[in-house]
Order: C-alpha cells, then sequence, then structure tokens
C-alpha cells in the first residue's frame, strides 16, 4: 500500500501543480508504473473544475462559471496538456519531415499555429460545455453535470494514455519529460488505466445507457492522431500526448451533446 501511495504521488506530482510529500520525485520506475494511475487524474481535475462551476454559478451566469471551471482546471495541471496541444499545433503546422517537427515541437516558444489552436481549442470548450451542461441545470441535476465534467477528464486521459500501449516513443534522446513514462508498462498499468478511465462514464451512463456510445468517436479520433503521428514522426511524443487528451475531451464534450439531442 505505502508503495502504491509513492506511485500515485509521483503522477500526481507529474500531472498536476497540487502539492506532494516531499519525499516523492520523478523516479523513472515510479513514473512508469504511474501511467495506471493517470486516468485517475483525470478524476482529481475533472472535480476541482466542477467545484469552480458550481460555486460560481451559484452567483453567476452558466456560461461565466463555465469559463472559472475552465481556468481552475488550467490551473491545477500547470497547463501541462494545453501546452503540449499548442508544440503539436506548431510542429505538424510548420514542420513536412520528422526533424524539424520534433525540433519545432521542443521548442518553448509558441507559434502562430499553436496560438491560434489554444483559441479555438477554448473556444469549444466553452461552447460545448456551456450547452452540455444546460441541459442538466434545467432539471437541476448537478450530480450529472459532476459525472460530466469527471468522465471527460477521464476517458480523455485514457485515450492519451493508451497510445503508450500501442506505439513507440519518437525521439532518440531523453530530451523530453514524458520519456521516463514511456519505456515499459504491465498489466497493471494497462488494467488500471482502463478502469479508472471508464469508471466514471459508467456511472453515467447508469442515468442513460446510450452515454456509452460517446467512447466510439473518442476511440476513433484517438486512432486517427495516433495514426497521423505515426505516419509523420513515427510513434508519438508527451506533446502529443497532451494534444490528444485534449482534442478527445473536446471530442466527448461534442459526442455527449448530439447522443443526448438526437439519439
Amino acid at each position: 500500500m505505502k508503495k502504491e501511495l509513492h506511485i500515485f504521488f509521483t503522477c500526481l506530482m507529474f500531472y498536476t501543480r497540487i502539492p506532494c510529500p516531499k519525499n516523492i520525485n520523478h523516479d523513472p520506475d515510479y513514473l512508469n508504473k504511474a501511467t495506471r494511475y493517470f486516468p485517475f487524474i483525470g478524476w482529481i481535475v475533472g472535480t476541482i473544475s466542477f467545484t469552480a462551476f458550481y460555486i460560481f454559478s451559484l452567483f453567476l451566469s452558466t456560461e461565466t462559471a463555465v469559463i472559472f471551471a475552465i481556468i481552475a482546471s488550467v490551473l491545477t495541471t500547470g497547463a501541462f496538456h494545453e501546452d503540449g496541444f499548442a508544440d503539436v499545433c506548431d510542429g505538424f503546422g510548420g514542420g513536412w519531415t520528422k526533424e524539424k517537427i520534433l525540433m519545432i515541437m521542443k521548442d518553448s516558444a509558441i507559434g502562430a499555429y499553436g496560438a491560434i489552436g489554444l483559441v479555438l481549442l477554448f473556444l469549444a470548450k466553452f461552447k460545448l460545455l456551456t450547452e452540455s451542461i444546460s441541459l442538466f441545470t434545467s432539471s437541476n441535476s448537478y450530480l450529472l453535470v459532476f459525472l460530466l465534467f469527471i468522465s471527460a477528464h477521464s476517458v480523455s486521459r485514457l485515450t492519451a494514455i493508451s497510445i503508450i500501449f500501442t506505439h513507440e516513443y519518437s525521439r532518440d534522446d531523453a530530451s523530453s519529460k514524458s520519456k521516463p513514462i514511456a519505456k515499459q508498462h504491465s498489466w497493471k498499468e494497462i488494467f488500471g488505466s482502463f478502469f479508472f478511465g471508464l469508471i466514471p462514464l459508467l456511472a453515467l451512463s447508469y442515468f442513460n445507457s446510450k452515454f456509452l456510445l460517446a467512447l466510439i468517436p473518442v476511440f476513433i479520433m484517438r486512432y486517427f492522431l495516433a495514426r497521423y503521428f505515426q505516419k509523420w514522426i513515427d510513434g508519438y511524443t508527451g506533446d502529443c500526448l497532451g494534444a490528444t487528451q485534449q482534442v478527445c475531451e473536446v471530442v466527448y464534450y461534442l459526442s455527449f451533446l448530439l447522443i443526448w439531442k438526437f439519439i
């Protein structure tokens, strides 16, 4: 149990800005094992995001509360995945060879593609979340809103981490901070990822089993993103995983909204 707690806190420290015990570090062995808890981080981020939404919705409009919910999730992770998304936009938008793409993504400066991508990303999140939440808050069902938040964060993180299980790391060196988590994995990492990734959605599907259909477009998007990364850089990088999480989160909101309205 003590070792599992150490692995969990390693995951929490790596993927969020939440304070952890002082004895936790970026030990490569623990980082490898920490992948099993990555979707569980989505539970935590989703809960914090929902809490911000709920508090502000008591005094302000749904739209304003959604903005603060998004801000809360960004502050919790330190824009970890949004940064990866921006780097992927810059790298694949401005590079035409594997070497050029990897070089651009390694650059900490944000370019036009990254800036435009982030604007569109946040606009999509804001609009889709606002519309989805309005369907629930009209009936005062904040439990469903809560499950929507945590399921979106856990499922999208599952799609991102699952790429590690099926593809190879692209860089030949250890220049990326995500390199330690990409070396090896066991059945515990695979089982843990899918367990924590799917439980919130299964809870949401208790109210309507059709919500499970949201997995189809999300994993289709995951498939095409992984295929695209494989084509251009022969695998993935940490930035690719961050971009996958962000894109699949948006696709999840969109799928959820379409299912609610039309199925």
